[in-house]
């Protein structure tokens, strides 16, 4: 290597490497600074495959899927305990670990070197930590479109048709607005639902009017759904539970039949505070303070609210509020957007899992990777703590994970603008009250795009790219989901205690709750092992 290790430093846009250098016999893998391209790896030497990322080893299996180990042939496929509490408890399996013992991702931003020295793991970017701005919001702003715009333009260069994915959301519909300025006509694509509350469908073309674009959409159904779901399986050879995977997925597929390569909003919300929890925040921290009574009346009130479907209902919010209100200040953004806490955990793990992972630990495990990534020097429980989070650990591990499998799967190019590396480190030094009202999510970006962007969709309600599985798992997914459950499939495995989770479906079936993460959460994991995994034997050689 010319440049020796450094040489990933030059690089910037999205890849996994890996770099045989002869001369020195020496193996180089490396990822892109977010986490945008997949690498994983396992490690052995002669006493057999090694269950952490270290040490002397003198062989390295390496690929972009697990599927490529279970080619291999020779890495054992132990389910890892630790990686099943963590998945459950956020819904994806957290760099460093996989869902198996011996395998590993390389995390964003990171190199890994094999040579006769051993083995080691070095990390070449670090997100900028927040700094003093001394300019106005209008000077802060001006320097964000610049930077997006440049990188719009860049992310419009291909000798294929180029399209954008547009849902009508402030994200998309930037993206959608600056590439008009570059590409003329633009074609947008944009996936639509049948239950009113999910479906951004005239969202979406009223941003594709008011910009000009040529907009195709696809309508999206519980029954599409039902058959989409072994596909996406497939394409996702670890258990992971976002549901917009499933849309995304469709949209892909639909996109190309019309583009190869798509430009997507995805990154916006990481990047300026756009998620609900950011507006619970400080309520939460005045909610902490409160006489202990006072909580549990407020519970109570609560529970007297119908259970419903829709998209971001009052329910739902408020109950998930008061999941997290419990948590550490630092674990309690991780706890708003998760499925199960460390005493349902607990409860749903059977006794030879609770041997082999502390559901406490798991939990506490996924931010401190997070801070080790991206949250240097910010305060415990503070908004710069929390978007370290988002941008650490939620980003790479869902989001990209997201985008990545379902566009590959379509054989669909996703290319996003917002994660360019001088607009995402622009936009990190600056201040998070740039960002953040006491009632408002993305301020910097809306005030920034004030004439870029419709003012309907600057002011529109964050609908988010879900689906209706509350709906769903009570109507064309219910047969499914009651096989999945039931003592024959959850028996199986030896994992979980059957009465617990059977009890959680019917409670939603009887509409007493509204229990679609962690139903969801379970039900994909179920669909996962099915294909993939081994159960409960698979832990049996854990220490």
């Amino acid at each position: 290597l010319e440049w020796g290790e450094r040489f990933v430093e030059e690089l910037h846009g999205m890849f996994a490497i890996a770099l045989w250098d002869a001369r020195n016999q020496k193996l180089v893998l490396a990822r892109d600074r977010l986490g945008k391209k997949p690498l994983y790896y396992a490690l052995a030497s002669g006493s057999g495959f090694f269950t952490e990322p270290s040490g002397r080893p003198n062989r390295c299996v390496f690929g972009s899927e697990l599927k490529a180990f279970a080619a291999h042939g020779g890495v054992p496929r132990e389910l890892d305990a630790e990686s099943l509490a963590q998945y459950l408890a956020v819904e994806y399996v957290p760099a460093p670990r996989s869902i198996h013992r011996h395998v590993f991702k390389l995390p964003a931003a990171h190199v890994a070197v094999l040579d006769a020295a051993g083995f080691r793991l070095s990390r070449y970017w670090e997100l900028p930590a927040p700094a003093r701005f001394d300019g106005t919001p209008a000077e802060a702003g001006k320097g964000l479109v610049e930077r997006l715009d440049a990188a719009v333009a860049r992310r419009l260069v291909a000798d294929v048709p180029v399209g954008v994915f547009l849902s009508g959301g402030i994200d998309s519909t930037t993206v959608a607005a600056l590439a008009t300025r570059h590409k003329h006509p633009l074609r947008t694509f944009s996936i639509g639902f049948v239950e009113e509350s999910f479906d951004e469908t005239p969202f979406a073309l009223l941003a594709s009017q008011r910009l000009g674009t040529e907009h195709l959409t696809e309508r999206f159904s519980g029954q599409d759904c039902l058959d989409l779901l072994p596909a996406a399986v497939a394409s996702l050879d670890e258990p992971f539970a976002d549901p917009s995977f499933l849309p995304t997925l469709l949209l892909s597929r639909f996109t190309r039949k019309h583009v190869k390569v798509a430009l997507a909003g995805d990154g916006g919300d990481e990047l300026f505070a756009g998620y609900d929890p950011f507006l619970a925040h400080r309520p939460a921290q005045v909610f902490a303070r409160l006489p202990r009574p006072l909580h549990g009346a407020l519970r109570a009130a609560v529970s007297l609210l119908p259970s419903s479907s829709r998209n971001m209902s009052l329910d739902f919010r408020v109950k998930q509020f008061l999941r997290g209100i419990e948590a550490p200040p630092s674990l309690r953004h991780q706890a708003w957007i998760g499925s199960f806490l460390p005493a349902e955990l607990s409860r749903l793990f059977s006794p030879e899992v609770r041997q082999n992972a502390d559901p406490s630990v798991a939990f506490r495990q996924v931010l401190a990777e997070a801070e080790r990534a991206n949250g240097k020097g910010v305060r415990p429980g503070s908004v710069d703590e929390a978007l370290s989070f988002y941008l650490g650990r939620y980003l790479a591990d869902d989001i990209l994970v997201k985008a990545d499998r379902a566009s590959m799967a379509a054989s669909l190019e996703l290319r996003a603008p917002f994660l360019d590396t001088h607009v995402v480190e622009y936009t990190a030094r600056l201040p998070w009250r740039l960002k953040l009202s006491l009632t408002r999510t993305k301020v910097l970006l809306k005030r920034a795009l004030r004439g870029v962007v419709p003012d309907e969709i600057l002011s529109r309600p964050k609908k988010g790219f879900g689906i209706p599985v509350a709906a769903w798992i009570r109507g064309p997914l219910r047969p499914l989901f009651e096989e999945l459950f039931s003592d024959r499939e959850l028996g199986a495995s030896g994992l979980f205690e059957p009465r617990y989770a059977q009890a959680m479906l019917q409670r939603h079936l009887r509409g007493e709750a509204d229990l679609r993460k962690p139903l969801w959460t379970l039900a994909m994991f179920q669909l996962w092992q099915r294909r993939w995994g081994k159960g409960a034997s698979a832990l049996r050689q854990v220490a």
